[in-house]
């Protein structure tokens, strides 16, 4: 009962215009900062790890501008699921789309980092190419039906949103078949899927599916960093150039070069990475946890 109430606060919500639906957002993740205090250390642990030369005050501000985003981030999902797709694609700009334009018809994996926007980015995408991505299901079955069509609500042709459990082959299958697969490898998915390599200094279960699949099907992998944009802006997409010399023959190097991008972009807007996650849950054997 409660998830049809909240879904249909947002169908109410997808109405506003995005300045007013962006103001909202904002205030409802100021006040989840102080209301929601087990994500709120998770997020002081994480940039105490990763920023450790800032000044503890510095952190608590940028984890309060963090939750504000956060805030936008989930109201903003009511015009991905609700609103016509002409609103929805005026809201999203792409910038270098050149660098994916260029590998369309020819096997390529969109490296797409857990930003705040990514899931814009993800849609948008959809609305111009066949596109396949990965879906982790919820447990809640209202929240996860909303989520899975508001995902596929534009897709065509072969596009298709795999599980977690359809396994790379099947995934590889789909990119052979020069179908985009828009990947998001950054997060702890446990020890059995993962190495350890330094994530700002610190050493951070990462899994190697990019690298793996990128052998399998000989894809090239073209970065897409998610922005969200001010107040009702939007958001803006930016791709960048395909990697060259990936994958090697080092799986680990292929993972510390990804987690050394995303640390790149993450220091362009701190504010915007998924902070809220447990990215050092998976500790090396005989370390302790951070949380």
């Amino acid at each position: 009962m409660l998830s049809r109430l909240a879904l249909g606060l947002m169908w109410l919500l997808h109405l506003l215009p995005l300045a007013a639906l962006a103001a909202v957002g904002e205030a409802v993740g100021a006040l989840a900062y102080h209301l929601v205090k087990p994500r709120r250390r998770v997020v002081l642990v994480n940039l105490a790890k990763c920023f450790p030369e800032m000044p503890e005050p510095e952190r608590v501000a940028l984890a309060k501008r963090h939750f504000r985003m956060v805030g936008r981030f989930f109201l903003e999902h009511a015009i991905m699921w609700y609103a016509p797709k002409e609103r929805f694609m005026r809201l999203v700009q792409y910038e270098d789309a050149q660098h994916l334009d260029a590998h369309i018809g020819r096997p390529v994996i969109i490296l797409a980092p857990h930003f705040l926007g990514m899931d814009a980015a993800g849609v948008r995408i959809s609305c111009d190419h066949e596109i396949t991505s990965m879906y982790q299901k919820q447990k809640d079955p209202v929240i996860d039906e909303r989520i899975r069509s508001g995902r596929v609500r534009f897709i065509f042709g072969r596009s298709r949103l795999f599980s977690r459990q359809d396994g790379l082959r099947t995934i590889a299958r789909s990119i052979k078949d020069a179908i985009p697969f828009f990947y998001l490898p950054d997060m702890d998915f446990g020890p059995a899927e993962s190495i350890f390599v330094p994530f700002f200094g610190v050493q951070t279960a990462t899994i190697t599916g990019v690298s793996r699949l990128a052998k399998l099907t000989g894809a090239r992998v073209v970065p897409c960093v998610a922005r969200m944009l001010p107040g009702g802006q939007g958001y803006r997409a930016r791709f960048y150039p395909a990697w060259d010399d990936f994958p090697t023959d080092d799986p680990a190097a292929d993972a510390r070069r990804m987690n050394a991008f995303i640390e790149a972009r993450v220091r362009e807007m701190p504010e915007q990475y998924y902070w809220v996650h447990k990215r050092f849950k998976t500790r090396p054997p005989g370390e302790a946890g951070f949380y």
